[in-house]
């Protein structure tokens, strides 16, 4: 049993999974080692050239990465294999000092052919070429790579503020879920600490390369001492000997660096991330028939003048004229293709016989958006439209905070309006309209900003706060100075849920309500049943609901909705009364929607002379606001959004504490006055909350 049970220990050991995780250490441990025990030239030959085939792999991977986070362990990578080098190093000089005087093949075959390759029979340029190579390294690729990850960390962390306030627009809006939330947060942590990382981890190769040129002085000097002092050596022989060896360790070691030092420029310097290097070097270079058209003519007119190598440049102008004419040739086909494609549409031909008919007779949209031809590639299906996509989390969005599933919003293009124009309809009419720019951002100014931003100055479509149309390229610089960047995407879509929850009351209609009812009944079908259509039509049920609506309510407690209905509906069928026994009802909801969190109601309450006005017009019979006074209603008007004001400048919401009996009358009186202002009754207060009169309105 205990044989079997260390079999089975055994496999769980050496599973994939461990050794996966055993790999990097055991790798780390063997390269420390080299460092201090000897090895042999064959077992230098084999790591030197693990070496090349692990740099090239870097290089590869490097290119091929579409964003710099799908090679996020680059950093460390860049550790390991500058500790491999620099073991490499130490272990083939150990070898050089020791055993060099036997010949050149003393290290091993890879470093005796790198130096053959390398010196070509002249030691002093050999030993120019492995300088140059180091300086390339050292002063070139490394440097320029590390400045772009230095500038690319201190950009990102700047911008992580205004990130995350994108993120918290899009979370708030509905656009995205919390998990989605959660991994740009996380993308943009990585992000800096990617940049962060290979702004460090560039120290390593610039120090591998000043490590290069030194340990190749130490070892021509070493190998000279050593050859002609302790082996009796000629100085010409040791020099040429000992030279070759160091170089050829030299280069075999510095070229591994120079390719992992070109793909960290690579990783750190590409811009974009739907395509990788190759893809983006071909297509942005080779795309454009008429440069290559214009460097061919020009080839061909330096070709054509004597003294020139004039074979050499008519060929390569040959080439880029051919290459050009090729790809004109292909741009044309592709674009005839596209337009066979599409089908076309030919306008019906009128028909003396063809009467009209109820097929002429098109249904208005409950809910519109039209878009101009520039916004179409947004919107369009085929072309993976992020519009679309957004507008479904709004639906769904509207159904959990309101209580019922609103209209599909109906897209279509309108030839009429601007190209970057959008109009959002209800019913047919216009309810709201704006601009957008596919590929750049809006910068909406949140009021706090450091500084100005150049741009197209404009106003955000949903709240008309100030904004500025920038390119990407000021993308950074904007969230850097504390505005709030989105893409043209996410203001329609912004744009067109401010309008859904301004208008919820008119997508509630008789098609909606009995959907919602039919929804409720699934849990509570007797309270369904005994309320609609037994005791309440169920128009009238829509009116109470559109009531609620208008006035900010969510009809998410249907239960509470439909009890109170049922209670009250035998005795008073009226609209408005219903209306207000359900507020009642949802007093606690609506109260906590209003003071979050707070046990305190800070309200405006209305002075007692002017409680007693509104009370005789009501007993007079003059339910409607429209009757009032006009001096009496101006000053009204006047006192109340004062006080609202100065309610928001205190940080407290605008509310008005009315008797039960006015409070239909001057909520639908100062709606469109003071929109801000909910009026609510002493009735709906729940007796956990205290009121506190924070403002009075008076004649």
């Amino acid at each position: 049993m205990a044989t079997n049970q260390n079999t089975f220990d055994m496999r769980q050991m050496f599973s994939i999974s461990n050794i996966r995780q055993l790999a990097a250490p055991i790798l780390l441990m063997m390269v420390l080692s080299m460092m201090v025990l000897p090895l042999p030239a064959f077992m230098l030959d084999v790591l030197f050239t693990f070496n090349i085939a692990l740099s090239m792999i870097v290089l590869l991977v490097g290119m091929y990465t579409r964003r710099p986070l799908d090679f996020s362990v680059f950093p460390t990578v860049l550790l390991v294999t500058t500790l491999l080098r620099l073991s490499l190093n130490v272990a083939s000089t150990r070898v050089v000092l020791l055993e060099g005087h036997t010949g050149p093949d003393a290290a091993g075959k890879v470093i005796e052919s790198f130096g053959h390759f390398l010196v070509g029979g002249n030691t002093t340029v050999g030993v120019v070429v492995f300088v140059i190579l180091t300086v390339i390294n050292f002063v070139v690729v490394t440097k320029g790579a590390g400045r772009i990850a230095e500038v690319g960390a201190r950009f990102t962390l700047d911008a992580m503020p205004g990130k995350q306030m994108a993120i918290d627009a899009d979370l708030n809006a509905g656009l995205i879920d919390d998990k989605e939330a959660k991994r740009r947060r996380s993308e943009i942590a990585q992000e800096a600490e990617f940049y962060g990382a290979m702004d460090g981890a560039s120290k390593f190769v610039r120090g591998d390369a000043v490590a290069g040129i030194l340990i190749m002085i130490i070892n021509i000097i070493g190998g000279l001492i050593v050859g002609v002092v302790q082996h009796n050596m000629d100085f010409p022989r040791a020099l040429d000997n000992y030279t070759l060896l160091t170089l050829g360790d030299g280069l075999v070691a510095q070229l591994p660096s120079l390719i992992i030092s070109v793909a960290a420029g690579m990783v750190v310097s590409r811009v974009g991330d739907d395509k990788d290097i190759g893809e983006q070097f071909v297509g942005q270079m080779f795309a454009n028939p008429s440069v290559l058209m214009l460097v061919a003519i020009l080839l061909g007119v330096l070709g054509m003048i004597p003294g020139m190598p004039n074979l050499i440049f008519l060929l390569l102008a040959a080439g880029l004229f051919a290459l050009a004419r090729f790809l004109g040739k292909r741009i044309v086909e592709e674009a005839e293709a596209a337009a066979e494609a599409q089908p076309v549409q030919t306008a019906p031909q009128p028909h003396e016989s063809q009467e009209a008919s109820w097929a002429d007779v098109m249904p208005v949209d409950v809910l519109g958006l039209e878009v101009g031809y520039r916004l179409i590639p947004m919107v369009d299906k085929n072309q993976d439209g992020e519009l679309l996509k957004r507008i479904r989390g709004l639906r769904k969005k509207f159904a959990q905070e309101i209580g019922f599933l609103a209209s599909p919003v109906h897209i279509r293009d309108n030839l009429e309006l601007k190209p970057n124009a959008y109009r959002i309809t209800l019913k047919g009419v216009e309810v709201g309209t704006g601009e957008a720019y596919p590929g750049q951002f809006m910068a909406i100014n949140p009021g706090r900003v450091a500084g100005p931003l150049p741009g197209n100055q404009t106003k955000d479509p949903a709240f008309g706060l100030p904004a500025v149309w920038v390119d990407l390229a000021r993308r950074d610089q904007a969230n850097a100075l504390g505005y709030t960047v989105v893409d043209a995407s996410t203001v329609v879509a912004t744009h067109l849920n401010h309008v859904i929850l301004s208008h919820a009351a008119d997508l509630l209609g008789r098609q909606e309500t009995q959907a919602l009812l039919d929804h409720i009944a699934k849990e509570s079908p007797k309270l369904v049943e005994d309320l609609v259509p037994k005791v309440l039509p169920l128009h009238t049920l829509q009116r109470v609901l559109q009531y609620l609506l208008e006035e900010g309510i969510n009809i998410r407690d249907m239960r509470s909705i439909v009890e109170t209905l049922a209670e009250w509906a035998p005795r008073n069928q009226d609209a408005v009364e219903l209306a207000s026994r359900v507020r009642m009802a949802l007093g606690r909801a609506i109260i906590q929607q209003l003071f979050p969190g707070s046990t305190d109601v800070g309200v405006i309450a209305l002075d007692p002379s002017l409680e007693r006005v509104l009370n005789q017009t009501m007993q007079g019979g003059h339910a409607d606001a429209g009757v009032l006074e006009p001096g009496l209603a101006d000053t009204l008007l006047r006192e109340t959004a004062s006080a609202a004001q100065r309610q928001e400048d205190l940080g407290l919401p605008p509310v008005l504490l009315v008797p039960n009996n006015l409070r239909w009358l001057l909520a639908r009186f100062l709606r469109r006055a003071v929109p801000n202002l909910k009026v609510i009754a002493h009735s709906e207060v729940p007796e956990s909350r205290t009121i506190r009169v924070v403002a009075v309105v008076g004649t």
